[in-house]
């Protein structure tokens, strides 16, 4: 099965390999990076803030250094998403009244990358308040899909993926509350893993309201990375995790799958069913075990809910919702009960089951709308709906802190098209490799 893909440039880490060989310096593969941005991103507007100068002087230092044991991605340049402060430039959330809100201090993960020899060169677009499947705002404009810059690239990590995608820098690391790393991939066909809530620190990922201000990593929220490969999903999360992780070492015909293809809330339209169920045929030749019906599948329907009202609670940090009303700590304790219970339904369902294959939304890339989200209408197979309902497909692994893992396995129309493979909590490394295996498959 082919997806379309914009570039051949290298990986991050095969590229690192190329600066270890002395094949290419840092500062060369700066320069590269910074040309292709300055050539590509005229149309796509994925990377709007940009530290060239400062990441040329860091490729300087580096030159005739060899990488330590602990820089996996020594001289490799990279972006990351807008909402993550860097010492020096703004962290605006898409807001324009915090133009001027320049970070003193760089986050967790960007002092990780940093420490593992990535270079960044700057930060991708996001929309106001990363809360929304669009990248576009009033300080830096609209981040448009490399695909067709007629349509979004995702959200709210869109100028992310648009950036790996259209191959301006070989990685990146976003955030996912609502699909915002996942549907960017998707969207974009490139590869995205959701975190395990919890296993990436988000320190210095704050509202820019926070001023620098350290606060609590909220309900649902992950740090996650983008690429073009497995490989390098691989290696960034292990360079980020803050707990360790184990490996089951399973080959993909050890496994046995759940493919969940839809969902009542939430039909999942022929442009992503057909690729997804042409990937689960060609699995299944190759001798994949996948089961599509369950009894232990927990109840979707009800865990929306209790999503969507956890989602709205933890956006608007408390305050009152469109309606007026502002949920109760009882409201709280209550969300917090439904989603230990789902944490419980889906440990039951991965004790017979290794990994669920999922739509990591129920379209493909749409064409841009500045509708309000909650105003908002998709279509379906030529039915119209409520926007919001596709949130069911985000939430299906973020209520019961899954990991999942996105990659491209078809196209729709020239448009790319993924799955998501979901594993059990804290299988962050086996959903990556499971779906690198998927992958080799697919794609052979």
């Amino acid at each position: 099965m082919a997806y379309p893909k914009l570039t051949q440039e290298p990986g991050a880490l095969e590229l690192a390999a190329m600066i270890a060989r002395s094949e290419l310096s840092p500062l060369e593969a700066v320069d590269a990076a910074i040309s292709r941005i300055e050539k590509l991103d005229e149309a796509i507007n994925a990377v709007p803030v940009r530290d060239f100068d400062r990441a040329r002087e860091t490729a300087k230092s580096l030159s005739g250094s060899s990488p330590g044991n602990a820089q996996p991605l020594f001289g490799v340049p990279m972006t990351i998403k807008e909402s993550f402060d860097v010492a020096g430039l703004p962290t605006t959330w898409g807001h324009e009244q915090f133009a001027g809100n320049i970070a003193k201090r760089d986050a967790k993960v960007v002092t990780q990358l940093k420490s593992a020899g990535a270079i960044l060169l700057g930060k991708s677009n996001v929309p106001p308040d990363l809360s929304d499947w669009q990248s576009n705002n009033p300080v830096y404009g609209r981040a448009r899909n490399p695909h067709d810059t007629a349509r979004s690239p995702g959200g709210s990590s869109g100028g992310a993926a648009a950036a790996v995608a259209v191959g301006m820098v070989p990685c990146e690391y976003g955030t996912d509350i609502g699909g915002s790393v996942r549907v960017p991939a998707h969207f974009c066909g490139v590869w995205g893993h959701k975190s395990s809530w919890g296993l990436i620190s988000k320190q210095g990922h704050d509202h820019p309201a926070m001023a620098g201000k350290d606060a609590h990593d909220g309900v649902l929220s992950i740090a996650g990375p983008i690429a073009r490969n497995a490989a390098d999903l691989d290696a960034l999360i292990r360079l980020t995790a803050t707990l360790p992780l184990s490996e089951s070492g399973k080959s993909l015909m050890e496994c046995r799958f759940l493919l969940v293809a839809d969902q009542d809330v939430s039909p999942v339209d022929a442009s992503v069913r057909g690729p997804m169920m042409e990937a689960v045929a060609e699995l299944r030749r190759a001798g994949a075990q996948i089961d599509e019906v369950s009894a232990l599948l927990p109840d979707l329907s009800a865990q929306h809910r209790s999503y969507m009202k956890m989602l709205g609670i933890a956006m608007a940090r408390g305050a009152p919702g469109p309606d007026g009303k502002r949920a109760s700590a009882t409201d709280w304790f209550d969300l917090l009960d439904a989603q230990a219970q789902a944490e419980i339904a889906w440990a039951n369902l991965f004790a017979e089951y290794d990994f669920v294959i999922a739509p990591p939304a129920p379209i493909v890339a749409f064409e841009h709308d500045d509708t309000p989200v909650r105003d908002r209408k998709v279509t379906i197979d030529g039915k119209t709906r409520d926007f919001a309902e596709v949130f069911a497909w985000a939430g299906i692994s973020t209520f019961p802190n899954l990991p999942s893992t996105v990659l491209p396995v078809g196209e729709s129309a020239g448009l790319p098209s993924g799955v998501q493979v979901i594993g059990p909590r804290w299988s962050d490394l086996d959903c990556i490799a499971t779906a690198r295996a998927i992958g080799e498959t697919l794609h052979r």
